[in-house]
């Protein structure tokens, strides 16, 4: 990584003019130097194992997750951080509300699958809610953050973000709207939320970079009842409700917006794994949806 692109300055062009603040900064720096090192990786052949779940795990994750949590504790010391190997090594934080959640590599099937859809995903979470994210797809070379009040997305070009463009999602359009799903794989559960909308699309795209394109009017619904854990769109999901949106968790009757937590003496692995959800653009949407999947059974 070039010197314009270390940590603490990495970000700096990147945020608009007024917006800079050192979380935002820490983070941003953190994940372009993360992304520097899978790209390294990626670039030559890479094998890969398998974890006790049966998902691949590569060296950029350990590499990516080594860079993050060593930053993270320069950045944010009193913070406990979920990272989604240490996990699997057995490493989690007691019971706490306010932490940061780590998938330093978000999609390893599209890492090896050389499709370049896989990001590296930062959130910190606060008393079950995450507010504020960092998603970054190296290989594609974009980047989303949020601050308190806003969303965005850069270009990188060499390890650094170009301009800010403020992001935010879009108006739903009646009979033009556009669903990321699997268009092989489609569940029934998934099958009738498209059905309960007005002749969607149906869109396809890797990793949390699906809240992504909720975040940035891309697309308008994601639906996803098969198994996530929280680092996999916690950061995603600070970005999407900084731009206007939603995640709802379907598993409660009155679908409220998806929560977070960490808890001890309990299953870890149950804790931190989500409900189904389904994320939204535009959160007029939210009713048609719900009804539509209550009235299928």
């Amino acid at each position: 990584m070039s010197e314009a692109g270390s940590p603490g300055q990495t970000s700096t062009k990147a945020v608009a003019a007024g917006r800079q603040d050192a979380a935002t900064e820490a983070l941003l720096a953190m994940a372009l130097e993360a992304g520097a090192a899978i790209l390294a990786i990626y670039a030559s052949n890479t094998d890969f194992i398998s974890k006790g779940d049966g998902s691949p795990v590569t060296a950029a994750d350990h590499a990516a997750e080594a860079i993050i949590l060593r930053r993270l504790a320069e950045a944010f010391p009193a913070l406990p951080v979920v990272a989604e190997e240490a996990v699997a090594a057995g490493q989690v934080p007691v019971s706490t509300e306010d932490y940061i959640l780590v998938d330093p590599l978000d999609g390893t099937r599209e890492f090896i699958s050389r499709n370049g859809e896989f990001t590296v995903n930062i959130a910190i979470v606060r008393a079950g809610r995450p507010v504020q994210g960092v998603v970054y797809a190296p290989a594609l070379g974009e980047i989303y953050w949020n601050t308190a009040d806003a969303a965005y997305r850069a270009l990188v070009t060499d390890d650094v973000p170009g301009s800010a463009e403020l992001i935010r999602v879009r108006t739903a359009t009646p009979g033009d709207l556009s669903v990321l799903a699997s268009r092989s794989h489609l569940c029934a559960q998934t099958q009738s939320v498209i059905d309960a909308l007005d002749a969607p699309q149906i869109a396809s795209v890797g990793s949390s970079l699906k809240l992504c394109w909720l975040a940035s009017g891309r697309a308008d619904v994601y639906p996803r009842l098969s198994p996530t854990m929280q680092w996999d769109i916690a950061a995603g999901h600070a970005v999407l409700l900084a731009a206007g949106g939603s995640v709802r968790n379907i598993t409660d009757d009155s679908w409220p917006e998806l929560s977070y937590r960490v808890a001890a003496g309990s299953n870890v692995i149950d804790i931190l794994r989500n409900p189904g959800f389904v994320a939204f653009g535009d959160i007029s949407l939210v009713e048609d949806v719900r009804k539509g999947l209550q009235a299928r059974g």
